[in-house]
């Protein structure tokens, strides 16, 4: 059973509480529930400026991952005849955003970012999990705090995704099970989610965030600015279902950060490893967050099957509000549902429903060119 992290617990409150009530009038009562309520409010992380992000009634976010090249998010879109509201970019530790927003920005979708301590040309770690803990890269945090906050951009943040994944640089355990040391424990890949939660939602000046992040259990900012602005984002966690490798002490709730540290739960799921068990238990675990499926796809050969239960297991569970297609890289790629006749077929068939809108409100937009039109570069 998951344990609450100590600094969630409201023993002494409601304690102190007991303790004066026999002693206090109605309204006296009244008035200290009141400042309690004060001070945990006072000291709660800042609410998203955009809530959760989340679509409206039994809506589902439709989406799609970045593959660099803008003609990809079209033909995609044209070949399912439906046009993903989500744009998943996986982006490297310290990486910037300039090409990344021009995508986002001509599909018209709403972003989501996926951070990956892993070099993309070397695979070297870049930053571990304890050096973001204890401040290390509260530079990079910063920026992306701005960069959502200055643009008011709505986005979903997903940091570290699938922490259980034993060829993952930000892994605890490697492929044997084993211990990968310190550095990469289970209590400091929390600690690392719960820093970027705090610093990337901002939302107060320093002192503010300072105390969040004691709150956590965590070290100050290390950078000197004097507050963050409230950045329109949710931070969405997502392990695999039942873990890479499937080892007791590699389960989903072993990396669970609290939920005071987590805006959206979710997963990634595969057709070559449908585990279905696996994926509704880590449903019913978390259960007060919206759910998404941040990864999905057809790569073992073509298998409709598959695309009809997913699509059915979502309409049975109704948090789950988005649903990212991962299509990889390349015309040939396994990963491109495309190359799928009939898995494509049900698929366009699935999303020709009214409960996934092809548009999420404040999704980038182009802006206008400016007047008297663009020259011609010579």
């Amino acid at each position: 059973m998951h344990r609450r992290p100590p600094d969630e617990s409201r023993g002494g409150s409601l304690a102190t509480i007991g303790a004066l009530s026999g002693s206090l009038k109605a309204r006296g009562l009244v008035a200290l529930l009141a400042g309690l309520a004060l001070v945990a409010l006072a000291c709660a992380p800042a609410a998203s400026a955009a809530g959760l992000l989340t679509p409206k009634g039994k809506k589902v976010w439709w989406g799609v991952s970045d593959t660099g090249d803008p003609a990809d998010f079209g033909q995609f879109s044209d070949d399912l005849n439906k046009h993903p509201a989500v744009i998943q970019s996986f982006r490297t530790w310290g990486s910037d955003f300039d090409e990344s927003i021009k995508r986002w920005q001509i599909a018209r979708a709403r972003p989501m970012i996926h951070i990956s301590t892993e070099d993309n040309n070397t695979g070297a770690e870049m930053i571990t999990p304890a050096q973001i803990a204890q401040g290390d890269g509260d530079l990079y945090l910063v920026r992306l705090n701005k960069l959502f906050a200055n643009k008011k951009m709505r986005a979903y943040v997903r940091p570290l995704g699938e922490p259980n994944r034993c060829l993952n640089a930000w892994a605890a355990y490697d492929c044997a099970g084993a211990s990968r040391g310190p550095e990469h424990s289970t209590r400091n890949y929390k600690r690392a989610f719960r820093r970027i939660y705090v610093i990337v939602h901002g939302g107060g000046k320093r002192r503010t965030i300072n105390r969040r992040l004691a709150q956590a259990g965590l070290p100050p900012l290390t950078v000197d600015v004097r507050g963050l602005k409230e950045a329109p984002i949710a931070v969405v966690w997502s392990p695999l279902p039942a873990g890479s490798p499937t080892v007791p002490h590699n389960r989903p709730r072993h990396f669970y950060p609290g939920s005071r540290w987590v805006d959206w739960a979710g997963t990634d799921f595969y057709s070559g490893y449908p585990e279905w068990k696996a994926m509704t238990g880590l449903y019913r675990r978390f259960s007060g967050k919206p759910f998404a499926i941040t990864e999905w796809a057809v790569h073992t050969g073509d298998d409709p099957t598959f695309v009809n239960k997913l699509f059915a297991w979502v309409r049975s569970h109704r948090r789950v509000k988005m649903l990212v297609y991962y299509q990889d890289f390349g015309s040939t790629s396994s990963y491109r549902i495309q190359n799928y006749s009939s898995s494509l077929n049900v698929l366009r068939a699935r999303l020709h429903s009214g409960r996934f809108p092809a548009y999420a409100p404040g999704a980038p937009k182009l802006p206008p060119p400016p007047p008297g039109g663009v020259k011609p570069s010579r």
